[in-house]
């Protein structure tokens, strides 16, 4: 089994390679604002309260800095063979816990809507909201076939802050031109933030709009 830190530094490579196609998570690494945690397997809840600490660690840390782009990784060792559709059942499986768990404490960001059925819905923790991406061996986009499982935070804030600067639509168009190019097609789940709720984004498989979040559950 590989080390956390051999992980780690794997994961970092994955960002880095040359065609890969999002320049936020190549930033996020050129100002070393790329935060992760190795767990053991993923369908197990042993580690939540571990992985809740450690993200809310990661939003006191985002939120007192001045620099923009920030990223946190929880990297999982297992299982690796997973399908789409079971790793977006385990996917669900942990965020709705880590939720659980969070909701003893925080309430939901205020800036985004806690209905996943919203248009304006982003995961919540620590009262931060977060896009969420998942990665893992067997996706069918280059972009999300990482070694290991992976679910990705970055910051709604961020996004939101670029669209006030009026950048957000020049980095988008310049990803998915990068997109293209390195997966052959444009990724055809994405979606802007407030045309549908981003559920339908987070793991990479394509659910029809009659599927049901489990957060909802």
């Amino acid at each position: 089994m590989e080390s956390a830190a051999t992980i780690q530094r794997e994961y970092i490579s994955f960002l880095t390679q040359q065609n890969f196609p999002c320049i936020a998570a190549k930033a996020a690494v050129a100002k070393k604002n790329i935060q992760c945690m190795v767990a053991y397997h993923m369908e197990c809840p042993a580690q939540d309260e571990a992985i809740l600490n450690f993200m809310y660690r990661f939003v006191d840390g985002y939120r007192a800095s001045a620099q923009p782009y920030h990223s946190a990784a929880i990297i999982f060792h297992q299982p690796l063979d997973l399908s789409e559709e079971k790793f977006d059942t385990l996917m669900w499986k942990r965020l709705k816990h880590l939720s659980h768990l969070d909701k003893q404490k925080y309430k939901h960001d205020p800036r985004v809507n806690e209905d996943p059925s919203s248009a304006k819905f982003s995961f919540s923790l620590k009262e931060e909201a977060f896009f969420i991406i998942g990665l893992h061996p067997q996706s069918k986009r280059n972009a999300r076939r990482f070694k290991y499982p992976s679910l990705v935070f970055n910051p709604h804030a961020e996004f939101e802050r670029l669209r006030k600067l009026n950048r957000y639509e020049k980095m988008k168009e310049a990803v998915r031109k990068r997109d293209l190019e390195y997966s052959g097609s444009v990724n055809p789940i994405l979606k802007d933030f407030g045309e549908l709720s981003e559920i339908y984004q987070y793991s990479g498989v394509r659910h029809d709009e009659k599927w049901k979040c489990p957060l909802s559950e």
